[in-house]
């Protein structure tokens, strides 16, 4: 199993759980504790993107196995493409989110900060089926570096 998308993949799981754990504390009221939270769970997302980003430009991506069934890998290519648009749609809000609090705009804060933080709960789960599918249940084929396609290597 490959070192990377293990580490990044613990880092949205572990993203997702400070989310969590922040959207209790606001529920509770405990805003500082809220805070906290949320601010680790943001730094464990880009955690992740540092890491995949850099995985990606320098070593690339690596494809779905030639060996799983068709309609496995029909199946994984639609899931991660939902998976895909599902993370960039997270990643989008939790910016404005993130921008929303340091402004001190509470209120769309607030109306933002469900709709994100429901969103980024269901990307974390979708995006630890996508790393058991492509490195745990069915290894993952070549892998080529971004570069490489680039310069028609």
């Amino acid at each position: 199993m490959e070192l990377l998308p293990l580490i990044s993949t613990t880092f949205i799981v572990i993203s997702a759980i400070l989310v969590g754990i922040g959207w209790y504390h606001i529920v509770k009221g405990n805003q500082s504790t809220h805070e906290k939270f949320m601010i680790a769970g943001a730094i464990f997302a880009l955690a992740f993107f540092i890491v995949y980003m850099s995985r990606t430009l320098f070593m690339g991506n690596t494809s779905f196995s030639e060996a799983a069934p068709d309609w496995i890998r029909t199946s994984y290519h639609v899931f991660l493409i939902f998976h895909i648009l599902l993370a960039t749609i997270s990643a989008v809000f939790g910016l404005v989110t993130l921008y929303n609090a340091f402004k001190k705009n509470f209120a769309r804060h607030k109306k933002i900060g469900k709709i994100t933080a429901i969103l980024w709960l269901m990307t974390a789960p979708t995006g630890v089926i996508v790393f058991l599918l492509l490195y745990v249940i069915y290894p993952g084929g070549d892998t080529k570096p971004l570069f490489d396609v680039i310069l028609g290597r």
